[in-house]
């Protein structure tokens, strides 16, 4: 058995995860983020999907289930790929 954790996407494409600074100028074009602290670039699609991973992992910890274990594909890849 698995569980859905229903993630809310609000600033998920404008913050970085490589410093969690959350600003539109993140998200110049649809495609790329390029954060304007810290420098980080990638492709805009995978900073949200890191970013939507990242907050599921921190609910489902703040419930005390510290034994999930969480996985998203992104570009073929399943991240983090310690999961599984």
């Amino acid at each position: 058995g698995g569980s859905l954790v229903a993630v809310p996407a609000h600033h998920t494409s404008q913050t970085c995860p490589g410093c969690g600074h959350v600003s539109p100028d993140n998200r110049r074009t649809q495609a790329k983020f390029a954060c304007v602290a810290c420098g980080y670039e990638k492709n805009a699609d995978v900073v949200g999907a890191i970013n939507v991973l990242r907050r599921g992992e921190a609910m489902i910890r703040s419930e005390g289930r510290d034994d999930a274990r969480l996985a998203c594909v992104v570009n073929g890849v399943v991240m983090p790929s310690t999961a599984g």
